[in-house]
């Protein structure tokens, strides 16, 4: 039998190891078995910036993280474009173009029913007319004012600003792509795999650079997996979320949610393709009625056990999202930063090895301390 933990210190080590070939410590190990937890900048920076603009990853470099996230979606004309989901209504300014408002539909993406303009509608040209805005509205008044500034991101052109901000900063900066809505672009006739596998190669700033690949779905990464064997800087991640099944499962019949799939065994069979599992993190550590925190999940020992990290989604800073015991007294829509400082500590003394948050300050506070 493998001994515990033996898997998960060799990821460690191997990133470890990387990080020190590109001048820099994004995966520092300072302790055996347990590298040094990971500031994710969720959509880069945006609890100050619109999400997946380069102000926000701009934002996001600068205040430390040690990866930004771009979520990927797709063009009619088939180029990857970085947005959270391919619905653009809540994250551009398209209803105010009187010339897209035809293209208003319903669709059912994922098994949910939804209506808006969706990025497959749309030439790469016809994404570029639009500009970014708040998702979150007044809940963000900083990242508000920067509404209809930014331009929508190829994923080409994330990674030329990446690899930038790499070289001036002087430290590796890690990318953390989401693969979105794989078997429905595929369904679409667009499929994501082969075009994203084939940026992987064409970047040479991805040569070196520490990337993770992530999904809620299962195929796509087991179809990277062997694909990236020669890759030793890409590691992949299995993101999870309790009440919900992974999309490609439930399109082909099986609709069992991610509770009923991560058994033990469920947890060791993605410890065959996936370097990470990444539960939401109230389904790590829950939040209790009364505003406290329950007991951890059994997910950290079986996912530490079977190899793999732990990695956890998404640390907010604005009262409105933070478990009742840790808000004060400036109201549901306030920065809190005291409380959110708090929170990702707790789940670090729990034994999560990475873990998103929209804002990088202070998740690197949290993790250095100060």
């Amino acid at each position: 039998m493998t001994p515990p933990f033996t898997r998960r210190q060799a990821i460690a080590a191997g990133v470890s190891a990387l990080a020190a070939t590109t001048a820099g410590a994004a995966f520092a190990a300072p302790a055996p078995g347990r590298a040094k937890p990971l500031v994710l900048g969720h959509r880069g920076a945006c609890a100050h910036r619109p999400e997946h603009t380069l102000a926000s990853y701009a934002r996001a470099v600068a205040d430390g993280a040690d990866f930004v996230e771009p979520d990927l979606c797709i063009s009619k004309d088939g180029v990857l474009v970085v947005r959270h989901e391919n619905n653009i209504a809540e994250t551009t300014n398209v209803s105010t173009h009187p010339e897209f408002a035809a293209r208003r539909v319903t669709k059912t993406v994922d098994g949910q029913t939804i209506t808006g303009w969706f990025t497959e509608d749309f030439t790469l040209a016809e994404l570029k007319t639009l500009r970014a805005k708040e998702r979150l509205g007044p809940l963000r008044p900083e990242s508000q004012q920067y509404d209809n500034e930014f331009q929508i991101l190829t994923f080409d052109e994330m990674l030329d600003f990446l690899a930038a901000a790499a070289a001036t900063r002087g430290r590796p900066v890690g990318v953390i792509p989401e693969i979105k809505h794989s078997t429905y672009f595929a369904a679409a006739g667009l499929p994501m795999e082969q075009r994203f596998l084939d940026t992987l190669h064409a970047h040479s700033y991805l040569a070196t650079a520490p990337v993770i690949v992530q999904s809620f779905e299962i195929a796509n990464l087991q179809w990277l997996r062997p694909r990236i064997a020669d890759m030793r800087n890409v590691r992949l991640l299995q993101l999870t979320e309790n009440d919900v099944a992974p999309a490609d499962r439930a399109a082909a019949g099986d609709k069992r949610p991610w509770a009923q799939i991560l058994t033990p065994a469920g947890v060791a069979e993605i410890a065959q393709y996936a370097d990470f599992l990444a539960p939401w993190n109230r389904d790590l550590i829950p939040v209790l009625p009364d505003g406290t925190f329950g007991a951890p999940s059994s997910l950290f020992d079986l996912a530490h056990r079977a190899g793999m990290l732990v990695a956890t989604w998404t640390f907010r800073p604005e009262n409105h999202f933070l478990p009742g015991a840790l808000q004060d007294h400036a109201g549901d829509g306030a920065r809190n930063p005291t409380g959110s400082v708090a929170e990702i500590r707790h789940y670090l003394a729990a034994g999560v090895d990475a873990f998103f948050t929209d804002d990088p300050a202070l998740g690197r506070v949290a993790v250095d301390g100060g």
